[in-house]
């Protein structure tokens, strides 16, 4: 007996990357490593993480625990070399495991079907024998209708031992290559993340009203990105619910500039964002400037007779109030005011845009004060005037900013491609099979005796109720089953 030759290593490392045992341990460690990268928060500040580690290891030991998963590149994983190395290596393992079964699959799919002995039929999964009062040349007729029908193309051969005939028919065979889809999904997929990973980011950046920037910043580091463009934000406007202080909706209008040139304006919501060039604003937070430099309030003046005007004021300086022979002047600003139910006394209870309100005096030529009061956004009638006018407060302008998430994704495409070919392979995979059907037909003269045999690679069952109405089809088109 001849000496087995030793694997040499190339076979040794194909058979490793063709084990199926290195897809599970892959799988289960992108599972876990996936919800570790879940549950921290990625790209993010400090204090927010530190946060959601303290409820796992305690407020001491958070820190050292952050500085250890940032270490191995938790706060930041997917762009981490090793998880790049873990979603390249799973997408070898895929490609050499389809390599290495696909000539097995391609074989049972082209090879052409072959008539079947008694003994093999009559081991199949699916199998029925029917005994007709009809030439074996009429069921012949019958039997190849029933599997036009059912979607087959059916072929005949004859044996030469007893002169019967086998008629058989298959469809679905490409159903099995369903899976190869599948991983070719799984692999358009990382190719995706991988392609964003390495040439996308995500940053954030917060723009008071009035004013832009052609760079983001890198979540956690604080790097700078340059955006290739600048983007401005004009308006930052928040919504309540009624008079309470739960936001309702807010959303900011944002205009793209190339070359001091506008060429794209939108307003953004949540979910609602502005894309250009690839880059995707996000409408993430907002919040107030602690000392607006420019802020001006903006008021609207409305007439007895209906008419409406829009004002721009600064704080101590005087504005004319049109329509009137009244100025104003803004004295007083608060983000947030409301009244003490015990003294009555006004105090600001935070420093959010919640319940904006202003102190306007009233003076007549310059000189003659009419008037100090406070007029409240949220209640218009606190600014109501002689004669039937009214100067309502709308907007502290230039006094907020609007927090925006911005990213880069330029394997998105392939991402959403990836999940289409799957959801097709998938449903391919789980819900078509490969389908085959032998019938032998044979005479005594008097009576033909026809045994069917099927067999399905998957969806038996349902395989089994098709095959059962094709021996009623066949039974109901020669007449005479006995």
């Amino acid at each position: 007996m001849s000496e087995k030759k030793p694997a040499s290593v190339t076979d040794k490392i194909w058979s490793v990357l063709s084990s199926v045992t290195l897809a599970v341990v892959l799988i289960a460690i992108l599972a876990v490593t996936s919800i570790v990268g879940t549950v921290i928060e990625q790209s993010t500040d400090y204090d927010k993480n530190i946060k959601v580690i303290s409820t796992f290891v305690g407020s001491g030991a958070a820190p050292a625990a952050y500085k250890a998963l940032n270490a191995l590149g938790f706060m930041d994983m997917y762009r981490s070399w090793w998880f790049m190395s873990l979603l390249i290596l799973f997408s070898v393992n895929l490609v050499v495991c389809s390599i290495e079964r696909l000539p097995r699959i391609w074989k049972i799919v082209t090879d052409p079907m072959i008539p079947l002995k008694d003994n093999v039929l009559r081991n199949l999964g699916i199998r029925h024998e029917i005994t007709v009062a009809s030439k074996p040349e009429d069921a012949r007729s019958v039997v190849e209708s029933v599997l036009k029908a059912g979607g087959m193309s059916p072929q005949a051969a004859t044996s030469s031992e007893d002169g019967s005939v086998q008629v058989f028919g298959q469809k679905g065979g490409w159903a099995r290559f369903g899976v190869y889809v599948v991983h070719g999904s799984i692999l358009v997929i990382f190719i995706g993340a991988i392609v964003g990973a390495i040439w996308g980011f995500k940053g954030g950046l917060n723009l008071p009203e009035g004013t832009d920037s052609d760079a983001a910043y890198q979540y956690g580091s604080g790097q700078e990105i340059p955006l290739g463009f600048t983007v401005r934000c004009n308006w930052y406007e928040t919504e309540f619910y009624g008079n309470s202080d739960m936001p309702k909706l807010f959303k900011s209008e944002l205009t793209v500039l190339e070359n001091g040139r506008e060429v794209m304006k939108k307003w953004i919501r949540v979910n609602d964002p502005l894309t250009y060039k690839g880059v995707t604003f996000y409408q993430s937070s907002y919040g107030p400037i602690p000392t607006p430099q420019n802020g001006l309030f903006v008021f609207k003046v409305k007439s007895g007779s209906g008419g409406e005007q829009m004002v721009w004021a600064k704080m101590n300086q005087p504005f004319k109030i049109p329509g009137t022979d009244m100025e104003a002047t803004v004295v007083n600003f608060s983000p947030a005011l409301t009244t003490d139910r015990n003294t009555g006394q006004l105090y600001t209870y935070t420093s959010s845009m919640n319940n904006p309100a202003v102190e306007v005096r009233f003076t007549r030529g310059g000189q003659e004060v009419l008037r100090t009061g406070w007029i409240w956004k949220r209640w218009p009638d606190t600014g109501k005037l002689q004669g039937g006018a009214a100067l309502e407060f709308d907007h502290y302008w230039g006094a907020q900013y609007t927090g925006l998430q911005v990213r880069k994704d330029p394997g998105v495409w392939l991402v959403y491609l990836g999940c289409i070919l799957m959801s097709i392979a998938l449903y391919v995979a789980f819900f078509i099979s490969h389908r085959k059907v032998w019938v032998k037909i044979a005479g005594d003269g008097r009576k033909t005796r026809i045994l069917i045999g099927a067999s399905a690679h998957k969806n038996k069952h349902a395989f089994e109720k098709d095959v059962e109405k094709m021996v009623s089809g066949i039974t109901a088109g020669l007449e005479g089953g006995v």
